[in-house]
């Protein structure tokens, strides 16, 4: 429980319940290694600072990890400070993502890097609250193999939100929620937390740009993995540019979600999860 809360922020409360079936699974392998993908480009003026206190909160708590951080194409310092940080911290696992660039792409490429048997999506710019990650752990620890982090239900917040960006941001969820008849309201999020069975389960991951925080937890969804929502903050960056051009992202975000959709209704559970 959070001793106090920033002034400026914008809270939501939750009007029905968010999780999904089936429940947490008690006898699934207990987890060993939390790893954490954070793309990255151009943010030599927040990903040292991004990285360290994420080290710090989970080193802190006694939770084995490792930080995959994917420079994806930076023309600034973000590389030359990566490799500082790789050699005053262990966790750290750097790597330049040669290949056509795109915030999706560079999250698979860490998803494929990665050594942990659990995984954390996460962004470079301080936005995100590096305590939900401790939490997204501890929940994935329950027996959940999704835990998705919401900024609109009781206890989670917005701090300096552009306004369009807010509305708009409440229109696809909301379009979402119709489609797929679901109760998460914050799917367009990039911050959220799986074990690797579930990252396998979703592949092949085909969203290059940011349509790809749509593309995963839809198909874990889909696919019949058993999912909970818990309530996280988030703030506006303080350094850099944002990344996510509206005008070139709105027709791969409606792409990603009739793709999934489509699977969703017509593809006779090909693709759900195998159970015993």
């Amino acid at each position: 429980m959070r001793s106090s809360i920033p002034s400026g922020w914008i809270f939501r409360t939750a009007r029905e319940p968010m999780r999904g079936p089936p429940g947490p699974d008690p006898t699934l392998p207990a987890l060993t290694k939390l790893s954490v993908v954070i793309p990255a480009r151009d943010e030599e003026g927040c990903i040292a600072s991004t990285v360290e206190h994420l080290h710090l909160e989970l080193r802190l708590h006694g939770v084995p990890h490792e930080i995959v951080v994917v420079d994806d194409g930076s023309t600034d310092r973000t590389w030359e400070i990566l490799e500082e940080l790789r050699k005053r911290i262990p966790e750290v696992r750097p790597f330049q993502h040669q290949d056509a660039h795109g915030f999706g792409r560079a999250i698979v490429h860490g998803l494929n890097e990665m050594t942990g048997d659990a995984v954390i999506i996460m962004m470079a710019d301080e936005s995100d609250d590096c305590r939900d990650a401790l939490r997204y752990w501890r929940t994935l620890c329950e027996g959940w193999e999704c835990v998705f982090g919401s900024r609109f239900v009781a206890g989670g917040g917005t701090s300096d939100y552009p306004w369009f960006k807010l509305r708009l941001n409440r229109i696809v969820n909301l379009l979402i929620r119709i489609l797929f008849r679901i109760s998460f309201n914050d799917t367009s999020n990039a911050f959220k937390a799986y074990r690797r069975t579930a990252i396998e389960g979703c592949r092949p991951l085909i969203a290059p740009h940011f349509n790809l925080t749509v593309e995963i937890p839809l198909k874990a969804i889909v696919r019949g993995y058993s999912w909970t929502v818990i309530p996280i903050t988030w703030r506006n960056r303080r350094t850099g540019q944002a990344k996510l051009m509206l005008k070139e992202m709105g027709s791969r975000y409606l792409f990603i979600i009739l793709y999934v959709w489509l699977e969703k209704y017509f593809s006779r559970g090909d693709y759900r999860k195998q159970v015993r």
